[in-house]
């Protein structure tokens, strides 16, 4: 019960991210699973499976939103629309 109840949160949280976001800390997340499994050192192996992944995982991420910017209004809401023409 306690393993569902963190992964709804953490799927909740996800809910409000950008692809580039979501991207990132699933590539992070991964990529630190990944390193740690297969280093010596896995602590060593954790920390820069992360960036790796988190790295990849947001140019993924950002080239999946093509077309698309993040705005934030004067009250501090973000909203995505379409970019300017020429960005």
């Amino acid at each position: 019960m306690k393993k569902a109840m963190v992964i709804l949160v953490l799927a909740t949280a996800l809910g409000a991210c950008s692809q580039t976001e979501k991207g990132a800390a699933i590539g992070g997340l991964g990529g630190a699973a990944v390193g740690a499994a297969v280093a010596n050192d896995p602590v060593q192996g954790a920390v820069v499976g992360g960036a790796v992944g988190a790295v990849a995982g947001a140019l993924i991420g950002h080239a999946s939103e093509s077309g698309q910017c993040r705005y934030r209004d004067r009250y501090g809401r973000v909203y995505i629309a379409r970019c300017p023409a020429g960005y």
